[in-house]
């Protein structure tokens, strides 16, 4: 005899996977970034980081930025001196990754060309002639201009006449901050990686609830959120939040196209006062390609930064997505960090396949100006390059604030967090003209009166 046949059973009904089984499309307009493209262009108006000092040595070294194959060297008497050009010699295309540092450019290892590191043509070894004499004169090799600040090399790819100021942000020039620098790749599209710093609402969730938590517990805490559009190109989410008795005020930025700063990564937790904390990183995401991106930044340590323990190679790594980079896939997870939740999204997401709530405002503000600034730059409108106030530095925000401010009896505190939010954010903009070196005493000494005084 045979067994009676049980029918397996399908517990849910509704599915609709052959309906949705084609992708949605990439927002093609700023997620491509090669020469040429609309992002692309745009891009190309601003100063970049593309390389840390110290890992550049006596040889030359092969980079990608922007869909560009490029080649950073160094020459001089000294070797002292930096260059950046288009990696293939303009005679038979050979790398010049492989070419010799001098003290005048770099010379191609296969015919020993000379490049200046502007481009010009210095020398031909082996062609006297009008031939060789005319192309000197009419041709160069792709060059771009480059500065070295604080531990990164900086470039600027965009046309030569149109060359910005480098701009100095006041994040940089604090007395008692030790910075060290760091890069960190990524395996995704540009906008995948920037869109996380006007989402504070990850934090809660990502690196607080899903697993452990990655940086402190009082992140765990759902924030009342706001969002500020302070000029053209800055952009701010503070994430309110009740930690027993305090309210702990975090503060993101974003100054387009690419620079970013938060609050501490583990300084903070919400349990003690704090008055004008500043960003644990100084931080650019820097396309390499459509696919592949790399963040270069400074980690920041002292008294109003992150603690000294976390200067080290693991802590930097820590501090930019709350886990090490090198881990295994089990442990990638079971402790998913940022680049697990990024590079997730594939190589370029499919943002038309994305459904944004109320909490992606900062997302939706940041895109919104970032595409009309390309679409401008169509029309031959520049964009703008970062905003310089009082002594000529660009001001920043990224920070952390707690003030002992208990939650009123019978009130809404959501309301009432909303409230101080608010006010620690504008006592900030009401200081924007003050001088750098009087900026931040004046904001502390608010933050100490709004704490006193409390908020009606």
């Amino acid at each position: 005899m045979f067994n009676k046949i049980i029918q397996p059973q399908v517990m849910y009904g509704n599915f609709s996977g052959y309906a949705q089984a084609q992708p949605a499309a990439a927002d093609e307009e700023i997620a491509r970034v090669g020469p040429g493209t609309p992002a692309g262009e745009y891009l190309r108006r601003f100063w970049h980081p593309v390389f840390v000092t110290d890992d550049l040595g006596e040889l030359p070294e092969a980079i990608r930025i922007l869909g560009e194959d490029l080649v950073l060297f160094r020459y001089g008497e000294k070797r002292d001196q930096i260059g950046l050009v288009h990696k293939h010699c303009i005679h038979r295309r050979a790398s010049l990754e492989y070419g010799k540092c001098e003290v005048n450019g770099i010379r191609c290892c296969y015919h020993g060309w000379l490049y200046a590191p502007d481009g010009e043509i210095l020398e031909t070894p082996a062609e006297d002639s009008k031939t060789a004499d005319l192309l000197r004169k009419r041709t160069r090799l792709g060059a771009y201009p480059v500065i070295e600040y604080r531990g990164l090399i900086f470039t600027y790819m965009g046309p030569a006449e149109l060359k910005p100021d480098f701009p100095v942000y006041d994040a940089c020039i604090y007395e008692g901050m030790t910075s060290q620098t760091y890069k960190a790749p990524y395996r995704c599209n540009w906008i995948q990686i920037l869109d996380a710093i006007l989402d504070p609402t990850h934090t809660t969730y990502l690196h607080s609830r899903n697993s452990h938590p990655q940086f402190s517990e009082g992140m765990k805490a759902d924030g009342v959120l706001k969002f500020y559009e302070r000029n053209a190109n800055h952009f701010l989410g503070s994430s309110t939040r009740r930690v027993g008795e305090n309210v702990w005020v975090r503060v993101n930025e974003l100054i387009l196209p690419n620079f970013t700063q938060a609050g501490s990564a583990f300084a903070v937790d919400g349990t003690q006062p704090c008055y004008f904390g500043r960003s644990c990183f100084t931080r650019w995401v820097v396309p390499v390609d459509d696919e592949n991106s790399v963040v270069y930044a400074w980690a920041n340590f002292g008294s109003r930064w992150d603690p000294h323990e976390y200067n080290t190679t693991e802590g930097h790594e820590m501090i930019e997505q709350g886990e090490v980079l090198d881990r295994s896939p089990q442990d990638k997870k079971r402790f998913p960090a940022d680049s697990e939740a990024v590079e997730g999204m594939g190589g370029i997401s499919t943002h038309k396949g994305e459904n944004l709530m109320p909490t992606d405002r900062g997302i939706v503000m940041y895109r919104r100006r970032v595409r009309k600034q390309i679409r401008d730059l169509a029309n031959q409108i520049e964009p703008p390059q970062p905003v310089k106030a009082g002594d000529s530095l660009v001001k920043t925000y990224g920070q952390d604030t707690v003030l002992t401010m208990p939650p009123r009896n019978g009130a809404d505190d959501d309301a009432h967090l909303d409230r101080i939010g608010s006010a620690v954010m504008d006592l900030q903009f009401a200081v924007e003209g003050i001088s750098d070196n009087d900026r931040d005493a004046e904001i502390i000494g608010r933050l100490k009166a709004l704490e006193s005084n409390g908020i009606d």
